[in-house]
């Protein structure tokens, strides 16, 4: 199976502001929702509550060390590694990271493709996306301006390791 991670980063490194994204980016939500639909997808309990639901079409393993949080439609799993071995025992070609901070910290070392979408501006945050680690080389990317469901200009890359 292949773990990969998706994620927006502001040129300063903020994924977040106080428990949101800080951005609107109408393209970057279709390519998310693309990209990872039919998929699992693995997201700390944060993240969770900030989307306030399961995301249709996937299978959403949500990470919390609180034995007795449910979160109905969702797979509650205690570590990493326990959504990543269902995930793989499930039968899943690729399962995504989506975040927030902790999980893809605890997960770059294990990501093997990152889908990035680099988000062109200083933002105030105070949630970041950490360090990617060595090895990785670009793939593919491509540019869009700010419009009006777009609040800045950004980059789509996708970036793989071996």
């Amino acid at each position: 199976m292949l773990l990969s991670a998706i994620v927006a980063v502001s040129e300063n490194n903020v994924i977040g502001r106080d428990g949101h994204l800080p951005w609107h980016l109408s393209l970057d939500l279709k390519r998310f929702k693309a990209i990872t639909t039919g998929h699992s997808i693995i997201l700390g309990r944060k993240n969770y509550d900030d989307i306030g639901r399961p995301l249709p079409n996937r299978t959403n393993y949500v990470l919390t060390r609180n034995p007795d949080f449910v979160a109905e439609g969702c797979i509650v799993c205690g570590n990493l590694s326990q959504a990543i071995s269902a995930a793989e025992a499930a039968g899943e070609s690729e399962t995504f990271i989506i975040g927030g901070a902790a999980v893809y910290r605890e997960a770059m070392p294990l990501v093997k493709k990152l889908y990035f979408t680099k988000v062109l501006s200083q933002v105030d945050g105070d949630v970041f996306f950490p360090e990617w680690g060595e090895g990785w080389r670009m793939v593919s990317e491509e540019r869009f301006e700010a419009d009006e469901k777009n609040d800045f200009p950004t980059v789509f890359q996708v970036w793989e390791r071996d």
